[in-house]
């Protein structure tokens, strides 16, 4: 079995007396996977990835990436890790290619040298090859951070909300070139908001609150939520979630889209929860089966969390 491109044993990070933004993490990313950071804001996301960037220093624990350390080999680690961080931080006066031209000369490559990596992405770029940076779409600056950081042919690409705020067809053509990426054996570790995002790796961590829920593969994590599951709405979204929670049989409710998902403590018949909520006065009333995804999962998991 290789070695680990990345990895990461009872990581802990504590931003004053109050935040705890990691604790006790530990996980590793394989060669040529796709790893997925999965949680909401505040998670400890972006701590995490900027621990593994070399740009900050974990208060406890031990992160290896592609076999050296962290705090005593950060320099080796610059030269074989991408990273894009959350917000765009290119320079914004300087043109695609003059930034394009920047990053290599940096790392002491060319565009030329390393071109058939970033090939795939800078066909999509070429025809605004001469624009400044600031003035790019959202999805093009995305495509620019990612082939600034593939420019100098790293191992490990770490990649820090790359697709948040990016209109859903860039985000959708962004995941398409991380899989081409992959193929070429780069380990990627990528964190999201995103729910829907986590079918697309091979590998997930769900994480809340600087601590890890749950690690594996995406449709084994939403196997594992094993509770009957509802979806219901009504006309008045806002008091079905309150009057769901109340509900004798609820185990949890959370709102998803159009729906509310309810699970369940124990299988019931629909016809006794439609009518419990139309005794409290709702009309419109819709209940059906739901298939779990992986935010039922995650939602579960926080709860069974803040049982204990």
């Amino acid at each position: 079995m290789s070695t680990p491109a990345i990895q990461v044993e009872n990581l802990s990070k504590r931003y004053g007396k109050d935040v705890q933004a990691l604790d006790r993490v530990s996980f590793d990313v394989r060669q040529g996977e796709i790893f997925g950071l999965i949680g909401p804001d505040g998670a400890g996301k972006t701590t995490l990835i900027r621990i593994l960037a070399t740009l900050l220093l974990a208060d406890e624990g031990k992160a290896l990436v592609t076999g050296w350390e962290v705090r005593q080999d950060y320099r080796k680690i610059r030269r074989h890790i991408g990273y894009m961080p959350g917000r765009f931080s290119l320079y914004q006066d300087l043109s695609v290619e003059e930034n394009l031209h920047f990053f290599a000369t940096i790392f002491g490559t060319t565009i030329k040298e390393n071109y058939e990596l970033i090939r795939d992405i800078y066909v999509q770029l070429e025809p605004f090859k001469a624009r400044k940076a600031g003035k790019l779409s959202g999805g093009m600056k995305q495509k620019l951070a990612l082939c600034c950081a593939l420019i100098h042919k790293p191992t490990v690409l770490l990649l820090d909300e790359p697709t948040t705020g990016v209109d859903p067809v860039s985000r959708k053509e962004f995941w398409e070139m991380l899989k081409r990426l992959r193929e070429k054996g780069i380990a990627i570790l990528v964190s999201t908001p995103y729910m829907d995002e986590a079918s697309l790796c091979d590998r997930v961590a769900l994480i809340q609150k600087g601590g890890i829920l749950s690690i594996d593969e995406p449709e084994k994590i939403v196997s594992g939520f094993d509770r009957p599951l509802l979806a219901v709405r009504t006309n008045d979204m806002y008091r079905l979630i309150q009057d769901l929670r109340d509900f004798e049989s609820a185990h949890s409710a959370f709102p998803f889209g159009e729906f509310v998902h309810l699970s369940l403590k124990n299988q019931i018949w629909p016809e006794a929860i439609h009518a419990y909520l139309a005794g409290k006065q709702h009309d419109g009333i819709e209940i059906k089966p739901a298939q779990a995804t992986i935010e039922d999962a995650f939602m579960e998991l926080m709860t069974r969390e803040a049982v204990h």
